[in-house]
């Protein structure tokens, strides 16, 4: 059945295995020390391997900032949390020239979206203009402050939160923005095994901070150079001319919904933007990596199309109304597109 999906030769399989037997090894060490959130976990492993950045909504305490903290101490490169607030400025996230009056000259003090692995948490809590110059960042890989740009890190990966609970006092980030964003994904509360292990695991972390022993650190954290070697083997994987179609089919049926059903007339104002498209091609070619697998399949495409679309699409006032999510659009649009 998957045979017509992988027209690959089996020589170029071996070259696949040691790379992503040390993915498999990060994700499993991840796993044991975030408890209960997988597909967050996979999510921020395609974006490493997609070179791109995670829109991560979900309530309070579900280990957002240690999911990613863990990630940072697993991967070679460097850590920095950001605690987005209103008085926050540009120049607290790009740096600032600092004037040196014993020669009389500036001198520019990187800022923290120089480091590799950014956390900007609760993103919504600043002002437009800080979120620019973020967003910015993230699509440029560069800044410029006055006449000189300077790049960003080739390893750069932002993961910005958002609290859906509370929202009085904060700045939604426009639709236009929010495109810039690989993913966006939720984060549900895990269920009552996960529960149990979150308890097991805080146990065992107090003791070795009480015996001052280090936590977080994998045995050999994953070099740089293997991360990048990595993305181009998912960007070798196979992907047939028939799925290449779906995926483009997926995104067009989000711009006229109205061909796949007279309920579903109207129901979007904007349908995703071509970043969609290349969106769901990357991801869907790294979650198979992750998988295993040199060739991608439907399923692929099925498993991460909600994250890559949910931010993409603008509900009409009528489905907001109607008590239509983007999630059930998306859902019931894939399950009316033919598959391949």
């Amino acid at each position: 059945m998957l045979g017509r999906y992988n027209r690959r030769p089996i020589s170029v399989r071996w070259c696949q295995m040691a790379l992503q037997e040390k993915f498999q090894s990060l994700k499993a060490h991840l796993a044991g020390l975030v408890v209960g959130q997988a597909p967050l976990l996979d999510r921020m492993l395609i974006a490493l391997l997609c070179d791109g950045h995670l829109l991560v909504e979900g309530a309070p305490g579900l280990a957002k900032t240690r999911a990613i903290k863990v990630l940072s101490h697993s991967v070679e490169g460097d850590f920095h949390r950001l605690q987005f607030t209103p008085d926050l400025l540009p120049a607290d996230l790009t740096g600032t020239e600092i004037y040196r009056p014993q020669d009389g000259t500036f001198v520019f003090r990187r800022g923290p979206l120089f480091h590799n692995l950014v956390l900007a948490d609760e993103v919504n809590r600043a002002p437009a203009k800080v979120q620019s110059a973020l967003l910015e960042a993230m699509g440029e890989r560069q800044i410029t402050v006055g006449s000189v740009t300077y790049p960003l890190p080739k390893l750069f990966m932002v993961m910005a939160t958002q609290n859906p609970i509370e929202q009085e006092g904060t700045y939604p980030l426009p639709e236009a923005q929010l495109d810039r964003f690989l993913m966006h994904v939720m984060v549900p509360y895990p269920d009552a095994s996960g529960e149990r292990a979150i308890l097991e695991i805080n146990r065992a972390e107090q003791r070795r901070s009480a015996a001052d022993d280090v936590l977080f650190e994998p045995a050999a954290p994953m070099a740089e150079s293997e991360v990048m070697a990595a993305r181009l083997e998912v960007l070798d994987l196979h992907l047939s001319e028939a799925l290449e179609e779906y995926i483009v089919q997926i995104v067009l049926a989000t711009r006229a919904p109205q061909q796949y059903g007279d309920d579903l007339a109207g129901s979007l104002q904007y349908g995703a933007s071509p970043r969609a498209t290349i969106a769901l091609d990357r991801c869907a070619r790294a979650h198979a990596w992750l998988a295993g697998r040199d060739f991608v399949t439907p399923e692929d495409i099925q498993a991460i199309a909600p994250d890559i679309l949910r931010h993409r699409i603008l509900l009409s006032f009528e489905a907001e109304a109607a008590g239509q999510s983007p999630d059930s659009l998306i859902e019931q649009l894939i399950g009316r597109i033919g598959v391949p």
